[in-house]
C-alpha cells in the first residue's frame, strides 16, 4: 500500500467513521505514532531525505588493506587472514572506522581484480 493511500485511509477511518486511534492501527496496521502524526498534520506525503551521507573512514587506510588483501593472495586458504583479522590487525594500527567499510572496500577490491583476469 502506498503511503499516500495509507495516509487517506487512516484520515477517512478517524474523520468520517469515527474509528478511535487503537481501532485504527489494529484494522490499518499502522504504528500509533504513525496516526498521530497523520491526524495531527496536513501532508498529503511524508518523506525524509539524509542532509548528510557520512563517508568510511578507510581513505586513508587504502594502502594498508591493499598490502592485507595482496599478502592473502598468495597464500594458501588455511594461513588466509579473515576480514575480520585483518580489520583487527588495522585497528591495532589505529584504525577508528568499521568493520563493514574494510568489508565493502575488500569486496570492490576482489570484484574488480576478478574482471580484470
Amino acid at each position: 500500500m502506498k503511503r499516500v493511500d495509507t495516509i487517506a485511509r487512516v484520515r477517512r477511518a478517524f474523520h468520517v467513521q469515527g474509528w478511535s486511534v487503537k481501532r485504527i492501527v489494529r484494522e490499518l496496521h499502522v504504528s500509533r505514532n504513525t496516526v498521530r502524526k497523520i491526524l495531527r498534520s496536513d501532508e498529503t506525503d511524508f518523506s525524509y531525505e539524509r542532509e548528510r551521507q557520512p563517508l568510511p573512514k578507510t581513505g586513508a587506510w587504502k594502502a594498508e588493506i591493499e598490502h592485507f588483501l595482496a599478502a592473502n593472495e598468495g597464500k594458501p586458504s588455511r594461513e588466509r587472514l579473515t576480514l575480520i583479522r585483518i580489520y583487527e590487525e588495522l585497528r591495532a594500527l589505529g584504525y577508528d572506522g568499521s568493520y563493514d567499510a574494510i568489508r565493502r572496500y575488500a569486496k570492490g577490491v576482489k570484484g574488480s581484480r576478478c574482471s580484470d583476469g
